[in-house]
């Protein structure tokens, strides 16, 4: 199979979380990953997320597991390590050893804390690095209890995402320089530069952070969720006016809402149609989220999508997780497939000469790996 990585060759060091994620990703856009495992049932492979390379096992504490070790590190293109920082020299396949058997090396990197700063040796998870970045704060409504948003915003994308775009980075300058280099990848970095755009809001003055209050955190009528007559919920976002209008006109809403149209006015005049949503959104009445709440309760979930599925009223009912791959949208782009029973979502993103594909599904322990490396 091909793909944008095709003939890419990456050395992957088994671990869990952000680094074993990017590895897939490079996989499924045609890279060839093997992952070194030492074993261990802890990291065992995810159903999904060890997904389309071979595996080896090898023992690190041996001098035949190191000569391997460095034997494949000689002939790869990429290596991929989520340790904590030193514990890859102890082994004696840090950076400066690897990149001096191999100067085309990519040698990447992954924590959470970083290579420097005063927690760089110490332990933490998703929670704690998206902790101290800003992000997990913005995730309280009215002063409540932060709620973890699963790993999504630390883990897979403050690290695993940019982990890849660093890799993709550094082979693509190395077209130029013929020489490699190591990326320092740490989840708190890549947690805050998600939260760039609530940065500059900050920065202007608006409420970003404010959660239960501000725009995107449900604070206006028209961006949160309303629970339907079977209890189950619907996600409602026509920030901008004329979405807003066509949402009223399908709930069948005739009261008029009383809404400071100079304000809206003059978001329009001052930043353009972003400022307009955001103007327009801060300026409905609260008193529309009663109104909506009710309209809502009167149909189940799965009547409104099918009500306001072709519309414009910016609506779309809650999934579960389970019940995604189901949805007309999803089905007809192909956004989940199923591979060996398990079903998954697809590879992205999509381009169009060389898609990336799944090889293969994840292998047990020593799957394939020596026949990779003899390749």
């Amino acid at each position: 199979m091909s793909g944008p990585l095709d003939g890419i060759r990456v050395l992957e060091f088994a671990g869990i979380g952000p680094a074993p994620f990017c590895a897939m990703l490079l996989a499924d856009l045609g890279a060839d990953v093997v992952r070194v495992d030492r074993g261990d049932e802890a990291v065992r492979a995810n159903l999904v997320r060890e997904r389309g390379r071979t595996s080896l096992t090898l023992d690190l504490r041996s001098s035949d597991g190191i000569d391997l070790a460095l034997a494949a590190i000689e002939r790869a293109d990429v290596l991929i390590e989520g340790f904590r920082p030193g514990v890859m020299e102890r082994l004696g396949l840090g950076p400066d050893v690897a990149l001096q058997r191999n100067p085309r090396l990519i040698y990447g990197r992954m924590t959470g804390w970083g290579q420097s700063g005063p927690l760089a040796r110490t332990a933490g998870h998703d929670l704690t690095y998206i902790a101290i970045t800003g992000a997990l704060s913005a995730l309280a409504e009215d002063g409540a209890r932060p709620v973890p948003p699963l790993n999504l915003v630390g883990d897979f994308g403050g690290g695993a995402l940019y982990l890849a775009l660093g890799i993709a980075s550094a082979l693509y300058e190395r077209e130029r320089s013929g020489r490699g280099q190591v990326i320092d990848a740490a989840i708190v970095d890549g947690a805050a530069s998600l939260m760039a755009n609530f940065s500059g809001m900050t920065a202007g003055g608006e409420p970003a952070y404010d959660m239960g209050r501000r725009i995107l955190g449900g604070g206006a009528p028209n961006y949160r969720t309303y629970e339907c007559a079977d209890g189950r919920y619907v996600a409602v976002g026509p920030i901008e006016p004329r979405f807003y209008a066509i949402l009223r006109e399908k709930l069948g809403i005739d009261a008029p809402v009383d809404i400071d149209a100079a304000e809206v006015a003059k978001g329009r005049t001052n930043a353009g149609p972003a400022a307009v949503a955001q103007t327009f959104a801060a300026t409905v009445p609260a008193v529309e989220a009663h109104t909506l709440a009710a309209v809502f309760k009167q149909r189940t979930r799965d009547e409104w999508a099918t009500l306001l599925q072709d519309t414009d009223a910016c609506v779309a009912p809650v999934m579960e997780f389970d019940e995604a791959p189901s949805h007309p949208h999803m089905r007809e782009r192909g956004i989940y497939i199923e591979i060996a029973g398990v079903v998954q979502p697809a590879v992205a993103p999509r381009l169009s000469r060389t898609p990336g594909a799944v090889r293969q599904p994840p292998t047990d322990f020593d799957g394939g790996g020596r026949e990779t490396l003899r390749r």
